[in-house]
């Protein structure tokens, strides 16, 4: 059982970072004012369209984790209680695919949803601000909840984990912009300077965003596969 969420795990790491890649790319030609209007509008649609794996799988990196934590012979314990026994993690994950199905509605009608959009966002700052605690917490105590086997590399990824979801936090408000500039002006084909400008700067906006979650994704993978300073 372990062994299957690992590689679920890493299945969800590969799709997050390479469904990026893909964003990244497509990106390029929403933003190229020389393209027509029809083709930068599809260039968006495959974008947007790529964009719902690293979604979910930033969404289901927390589970699987967790459920990895429980799987472990080394899982944590507080006061003389395992932390993650299977039956809390039932819960943890019918809670996260609510997490993705309300993503799932934003996503897909952007704007009509508020209230969608607001428990969204609520999740990924409460997510943010729990994960950010337990990870410093894993890295200062001595024995973080009875775990003996010294692991700081975890709350560094728990950390790596927490900053990605902040950075993406980053790249929505960045692109706040983009949305009336493109389907105004741009899309009607009588765009000017300063709404080409406004589009690329939102969009270019996002690359140190986007940096931050590509260097926490790969640095959180290496600390997964070497645990430094791990006492097993």
């Amino acid at each position: 059982m372990l062994e299957a969420f690992l590689y679920l795990h890493i299945v969800l790491m590969v799709f997050w970072l390479g469904g990026d890649l893909g964003v990244f790319y497509s990106s390029r030609y929403v933003i190229d004012s020389s393209l027509t209007p029809a083709a930068r509008l599809t260039a968006l649609k495959i974008m947007l369209g790529l964009d719902l794996g690293p979604k979910i799988c930033l969404i289901l990196f927390l589970p699987s984790g967790l459920t990895l934590i429980s799987l472990d012979a080394h899982g944590g314990e507080l006061w003389g209680i395992r932390l993650l026994p299977w039956w809390l993690l039932v819960p943890v994950w019918i809670g996260s695919f609510v997490w993705v199905w309300l993503m799932w509605t934003d996503h897909h009608e952007p704007g009509k949803h508020p209230t969608v959009k607001r428990a969204d966002w609520a999740i990924r700052i409460a997510v943010v601000a729990g994960m950010f605690g337990m990870g410093v917490f894993t890295l200062v105590a001595a024995e973080p909840f009875g775990v003996t086997t010294n692991p700081k590399w975890l709350g560094g990824k728990v950390i790596l984990y927490a900053l990605a979801i902040a950075a993406g936090l980053g790249i929505r408000r960045q692109l706040k912009p983009f949305g009336p500039a493109f389907f105004g002006r741009v899309m009607a084909g009588t765009a000017g300077d300063d709404d080409e400008a406004t589009v690329k700067k939102s969009v270019n906006g996002c690359l140190p965003y986007v940096w931050v979650i590509w260097g926490s994704v790969l640095l959180a993978g290496l600390l997964g596969v070497a645990k430094p300073f791990a006492n097993l």
